[in-house]
């Protein structure tokens, strides 16, 4: 059972330097993925009495140490607030913190010591994920373009055989002051076809439909700005099933050659797991001689599409897998999730009750991530509780009355299956009949004097029934005696 995603990675790279599609100088690159923090290097292992250092994000200033004044200042509030508190100067370094970093803060940063200047490039990494066949927007940056902007969407690929070399190619582009709006939807073999759109407002660009060959790397130029994102497929699969990395080819050329690589995180090197060459007419699949054997006995390669199947997943094979398709490359990410047990629904009493209501626990003892459990009366969710820990046990209560006619049902999921227990509510809940109706202490003592007391008056209306008889006997003797 699998589902398919393509997540985004934008790597924001803002040039402030006012020159088209110029590629300025900097002294350092730095890259960190949103949400973390960074580091900006001021170069000095300790400042000097005399020393004063400014930090500029762009042409602003956010931050400045001037050691004889004895003033330490960070300026959150500039630029609409972006860097409020999420700026930390190191006041023996002057180096500069960002925390909990967003694409806002992608971008050209200087630092001033006294007169030298060093100029510091941050990208900002994020991810984004949409569903095979969705819409994903490419986001410009921009709110709204001026009369003299300039814009142009390119796409990456390699250079045949040159691993370290790339081609751009145009497939978009935008020149306001012309009111020009143009997308090149047949470069690359027409893989854009029908599936791009640019914002006539902001200049993002949007593809539909999207499918593996549009995964790679954009690029957006501006005048001012300077953009790249990563787009990676993703494919989910259940512990144990087959999963099918698609090529995008539907049959090979005979001078077509495919590589196939593996890395389990994005940070790691990769390795070489497959290949087919048909101008070499070689094909291999490398199962024992790499990676421990993880992949022995799992690969299979088509070889009349370059598609790769892993059999009999477990999640070891959980990463990135790369495909070399001659000048182009296509990339992948793989989720492997473990099979889901099923939910067992039980009551807290396990005899009648005499109250309206009945106490049920859900539970499930789970070895996987990224769970949900939930209780649903129908289609709606009553309540629910999620666990990311391998070893935690989860449950959830619900109380019922016995005379709900709801169907109720108890749900464990993950992002790709799920698993479910309905309730039968007149197994495990049902109310105490008059012949075994139980009863708690309290009210057994109450029914015991009660009976006691009904006992005595019933004694007591016996004796003077007896006694009333008796009386009206004699009565009636001494009446008859005297007559006589």
């Amino acid at each position: 059972m699998k589902k398919m995603f393509l997540t985004l990675f934008l790597l924001f790279l803002w040039r402030l330097d006012g020159v088209a599609f110029s590629d300025p100088i900097y002294d350092v690159l730095e890259t960190v993925t949103e949400g973390d923090s960074v580091s900006l290097d001021s170069g000095l292992t300790e400042i000097n009495d005399d020393d004063v250092v400014q930090w500029r994000f762009g042409n602003t200033l956010i931050a400045e140490i001037n050691v004889t004044a004895d003033r330490f200042t960070v300026y959150e509030d500039v630029l609409d607030g972006r860097f409020r508190d999420r700026l930390k100067l190191d006041n023996q370094t002057g180096s500069l913190t960002v925390t909990h970093t967003t694409t806002e803060h992608a971008g050209d940063y200087k630092v001033q010591i006294n007169s030298e200047v060093k100029r510091i490039s941050l990208s900002v990494r994020a991810e984004m994920s949409v569903a095979e066949g969705d819409s994903v927007s490419l986001n410009s940056g921009l709110t709204e373009m001026k009369d003299d902007d300039e814009i142009q969407w390119r796409f990456r690929y390699r250079t045949e055989y040159k691993y370290s070399e790339y081609k751009y190619t145009v497939i978009a582009e935008i020149h306001k002051r012309f009111s020009r709006f143009t997308v090149y939807e047949d470069v690359l073999d027409g893989i854009f076809r029908d599936r791009l759109k640019l914002d006539n407002q902001t200049g993002s660009l949007t593809v539909t439909n999207t499918t593996i060959k549009h995964t790679g790397d954009y690029n957006l130029q501006t005048k001012t700005i300077m953009l790249d994102f990563h787009l990676t497929f993703i494919v989910s699969v259940t512990e144990g099933d087959s999963v099918s990395l698609n090529s995008g080819l539907t049959d090979m050329k005979d001078d077509d050659w495919i590589q196939w690589w593996f890395k389990c995180s994005f940070d790691h090197g990769s390795t070489l797991i497959a290949q087919i060459n048909r101008r070499a007419d070689r094909i291999a699949e490398y199962n024992d001689a790499v990676l421990d054997g993880r992949f022995r006995d799992r690969l299979k390669l088509d070889n009349q599409t370059g598609s790769l199947t892993i059999t009999n997943t477990t999640t070891e094979h959980a990463g990135y897998y790369n495909q070399e398709i001659n000048e182009m490359a296509f990339y992948t990410r793989l989720f492997v999730y473990a099979r889901l047990p099923v939910p067992v629904i039980t009551s807290n009493s396990s005899h009648c009750s005499s109250s309206s209501s009945c106490s049920l626990v859900c539970s499930s003892v789970v070895n996987v991530s990224h769970v949900t459990l939930s209780w649903y009366a129908g289609l709606s969710v009553l309540s629910s509780i999620s666990a990311s820990d391998l070893s935690i046990s989860l449950s959830l209560a619900l109380e019922v009355d016995y005379q709900d006619e709801n169907t109720y049902s108890c749900v464990l999921n993950n992002p790709i299956s799920h698993q479910t227990t309905h309730l039968d509510i007149h197994t495990l809940c049902h109310a105490c009949s008059d012949s075994v109706h139980c009863c708690g202490p309290t009210e057994a003592v109450i029914r015991l004097v009660l009976s006691a007391l009904v006992g005595v008056a019933t004694v007591i209306i016996l004796v003077y029934d007896i006694r009333s008889r008796r009386a009206e006997r004699d009565q009636a003797h001494i009446h008859t005696s005297g007559s006589a």
